[in-house]
């Protein structure tokens, strides 16, 4: 791979759902060792493409093998703070494809993150979380000038359930 891998960032559009569905499996997979249910995955992002009133996903696509090809996707979800009178973005479902890693892929994402952010007008942050022991992930995030916060997340999950490892990921790291 060259060291300035050519990348387009663009908004995910439905043509993109098999990558997205694929890339968002592997990375429950990955990071959490769950096996998400394919069926309501399939449903759950082909609703936020229908509808950008929950959230949106960024890809970065690249040419690979003489093809367009999307190596890496983000979703971006909202969340209204009534302190700030503006809305926080957070950053889910990261996942770059392994063959691109370690190659500035999410750095990219993303810093194309913060500009449409800062140029939407009422975004007032952008916050993530991440399990607890993905130090990998941790270190990209600080590089990229994220910050621990003073926050953990707790939850009741309807849906997947949980284990005693994701129940208290933290914000911003």
């Amino acid at each position: 791979m060259p060291a300035c891998l050519p990348l387009i960032i663009r908004p995910a559009v439905e043509a993109d759902l098999p990558s997205l569905v694929t890339y968002s499996a592997a990375m429950a997979w990955e990071t959490e060792g769950r096996r998400l249910d394919p069926g309501r995955l399939r449903e759950g992002t082909a609703a936020l493409l229908a509808s950008a009133q929950h959230g949106q996903f960024l890809v970065a696509e690249t040419p690979h093998e003489g093809r367009p090809t999307v190596i890496a996707q983000l979703m971006i979800t909202y969340e209204w703070s009534d302190w700030r009178n503006g809305q926080f973005w957070w950053i889910q479902s990261v996942y770059v494809a392994p063959l691109f890693r370690r190659q500035g892929v999410y750095r990219r994402l993303h810093e194309e993150v913060l500009r449409l952010a800062k140029n939407q007008g009422n975004v007032c942050g952008v916050r993530l979380y991440v399990e607890r022991s993905n130090q990998v992930a941790q270190s990209v995030y600080r590089r990229v000038g994220l910050a621990h916060s003073a926050y953990d997340v707790f939850e009741v999950d309807f849906v997947c359930g949980h284990t005693p490892s994701s129940t208290s990921a933290h914000h911003g790291d």
